[in-house]
Parts: C-alpha cells; sequence; structure tokens
C-alpha cells in the first residue's frame, strides 16, 4: 500500500528541509502524470498520495506562518 509523509513527522523538519520535500514531491507529481499520459503508469493510488503529501507540507508551512507551530530548533539556534 502506498502511503504518504504523515504530518507529525513534517512538523519535525526545518523550513530548508520541507522547502526541498516540496520539491521532490512536485517532481514526482509531474513525472507520474507524465507516465499517466503517456499509458505508463502502474499504480494510479500514487499520483492521490503525492497529492495529499503536497498539500500536508503546505499545511504545515502555513501553520508556521501564522504561528500555529513552531519549527524545531536547529544546530546552530540559540535556545
Amino acid at each position: 500500500m502506498a502511503t504518504g509523509t504523515p504530518a507529525a513527522e513534517l512538523r519535525e523538519l526545518n523550513e530548508e528541509e520541507l522547502v526541498a520535500r516540496l520539491r521532490e514531491s512536485k517532481e514526482e507529481l509531474f513525472n507520474l502524470r507524465f507516465q499517466m499520459a503517456t499509458g505508463q503508469l502502474d499504480n494510479n493510488r500514487r499520483l492521490r498520495v503525492v497529492r495529499h503529501e503536497i498539500a500536508r507540507i503546505y499545511t504545515v508551512m502555513r501553520e508556521r506562518e501564522l504561528g500555529l507551530a513552531t519549527a524545531p530548533a536547529g544546530k546552530g539556534d540559540a535556545a
């Protein structure tokens, strides 16, 4: 079964890692759509899973923007 990344795991990532994960997911979605258009897609469910993962990433980023959640303390951050 194809499952996405849980939101709790995404909340543990810092901002740069979230942006990188978003970029990877969007690239995967592009490739999946291309495979769908050419008839090479084996797992149709993966399209939905990747779209939901992108939505989860955007949700975590928006929570931080609104101050509803905070980013984890990094290595160089003062505590």
